[in-house]
């Protein structure tokens, strides 16, 4: 693949980057694991060839194998030429880039390990030039998350209140922020004896994605969407993120998890803050946040009956997807046999605000489904058909934006347009964005945007705990009513779009779920 610059690409004229990253290190927990191997040090990778890290960044894995700076070097080349979007591997930008990375072995509750860190980081600082600028990546299962906190706290190698400016100390947490209300509350406590809610960076990789970064650019940034995005123009939302795997090796976490905890608590309620949220006063962290807080406030939670009517939960059997025979979800390594985890959800919301009163939300997320996207589609009114009823013409249909989120990220807008002819036929076309044709390039992977936002102390993209613990309300109390054998676990086939239950959801009120 060539690289390809701002400079080189006209699509791109004009395009710079004015934002610049401090000299610091990155220490990953849990570096040997497939986070880290998939998505970090390809990310990292990436950002270097874009030239916005100093000659000074620093990476240190920590984790439990014995590996040498020189291993854990060759794991990175491995990860980058097998994940990165930009391979092989740039001899000249790899030679500056390995030379900062470095590896330290450790069990995650070893105040030893801890100590042997330090001193690693104090050599980076006087040999590299750190600044004793530190970022914390917890790419850990969750429940070390407290205890590496902790350890950083009391051996003294993370630094409380330190944010901003030189010698800053910042956290990164990557989901699940705990279980359920009480234990994300619980956690927080934990990490707030070593670390400020400024200093905690809890990472969605959705919000790193450039599409839903673009729905504020979209709402706020043009004249003809705001003023139609409300109740009055609008009737209906509708956000899917399907996929067509399984659980596979995951069967132990998604036992404890379920849809609802895995996809609905964290990525699917941003996506529907971002699009519900009122305009904020500036695009800073804290205004942004404020007004994404307000819409979770909105929703108010869903009572028993409102839980059996309003909600849907099913499970995948066995069958068949893109024609290769899948096992059932009973089936899977490390599942209950007996298991009443749901791997599909359909909910619908309503926010009592007074842009969007009577607008129904409506959520859906479940695995061994037809195809692999997540889209959000806003479907407006219909107009009035009275001026075509006498001309033969099809009923109109309404006009739907929608925002893909993956795969082939862009934005596609449905409106209705004459067929050529002598008669009067009407017809849906669409007129698309993408953004490879737009702008000659591939858009950048989540975590390139996210790790460079934490390096640079922008929380804008990362969720804030009263964002997060709003969040775990509307959802536990789903789920106590799903206790309550309310609303039944129902199996659906794979390569479908799901149980038959989920269209009654919505065709009960009169509506229908978006072909895709």
């Amino acid at each position: 693949m060539n690289e390809t610059s701002t400079s080189s690409n006209p699509l791109r004229a004009g395009m710079r980057s004015a934002r610049t990253v401090q000299p610091c290190v990155l220490v990953i927990f849990g570096a040997t694991g497939d986070l880290t191997h998939r998505k970090l040090l390809p990310a990292l990778y990436n950002l270097a060839i874009e030239q916005p890290l100093p000659p000074q960044f620093s990476v240190v894995g920590v984790a439990r194998r014995p590996f040498s700076d020189d291993e854990f070097r060759q794991q990175a080349m491995d990860s980058i030429n097998q994940f990165s979007r930009r391979t092989p591997v740039n001899p000249n930008v790899w030679d500056t880039f390995s030379k900062g990375l470095f590896y330290c072995q450790s069990q995650f509750d070893d105040p030893e390990g801890y100590q042997k860190l330090s001193e690693m980081l104090d050599r980076l600082d006087r040999e590299r030039g750190t600044e004793g600028n530190r970022l914390f990546y917890l790419a850990t299962p969750p429940n070390f998350y407290p205890i590496i906190g902790d350890l950083l706290h009391k051996t003294g190698v993370a630094k409380r209140g330190r944010d901003q400016g030189s010698n800053f100390s910042r956290i990164i947490v990557e989901k699940p922020f705990g279980h359920d209300y009480d234990s994300a509350q619980k956690l927080n406590a934990e990490l707030n004896k070593g670390f400020s809610e400024s200093q905690i960076y809890r990472i969605d990789h959705y919000l790193g994605k450039e599409t839903v970064q673009n729905i504020m650019v979209l709402r706020f940034g043009n004249g003809f969407f705001e003023p139609v995005w409300n109740r009055r123009y609008i009737d209906n939302v509708q956000i899917t993120v399907a996929e067509t795997l399984g659980v596979g090796g995951r069967g132990d976490y998604y036992e404890e998890a379920g849809a609802i905890r895995d996809m609905i608590q964290n990525h699917m309620m941003q996506l529907m803050t971002l699009t519900a949220m009122e305009p904020p006063v500036t695009f800073g962290a804290d205004s942004v946040r404020d007004e994404k807080e307000k819409v979770l406030r909105a929703i108010p939670p869903l009572h028993d009956a409102e839980i059996t009517v309003d909600t849907v939960r099913g499970q995948y059997g066995s069958g068949y997807v893109g024609g290769e025979k899948v096992v059932a979800y009973r089936q899977e390594k490390d599942v209950d046999p007996n298991s009443h985890t749901e791997t599909y959800v359909a909910l619908k919301l309503n926010i009592e605000n007074w842009r969007w009163a009577g607008v129904p939300f409506y959520l859906r997320h479940g695995k061994r489904l037809t195809k692999r996207l997540t889209e959000i589609a806003i479907q407006f009114k219909r107009p009035p058909y009275l001026l075509f009823s006498g001309t033969g013409a099809e009923e109109i249909q309404a006009n739907v934006l929608s925002l893909r989120i993956q795969p082939n990220e862009g934005i596609s807008l449905r409106f209705t347009a004459k067929v050529p002819g002598q008669e009067m036929h009407l017809r849906a076309v669409n007129m698309d964005f993408l953004y490879g044709s737009s702008f000659g390039v591939e858009p950048p992977e989540a975590y390139e945007r996210l790790l460079l936002d934490c390096m640079l102390g922008d929380p804008t993209l990362f969720t804030r705990i009263d964002e997060t613990l709003l969040a775990w309300k509307l959802v536990d109390t789903i789920i106590a009513g799903w206790s309550k054998e309310r609303t039944s676990l129902t199996q659906y086939e794979p390569g479908t779009w799901g149980p038959k239950e989920a269209d009654h959801l919505i065709e009960r009120d009169g509506r229908t779920w978006r072909r895709l």
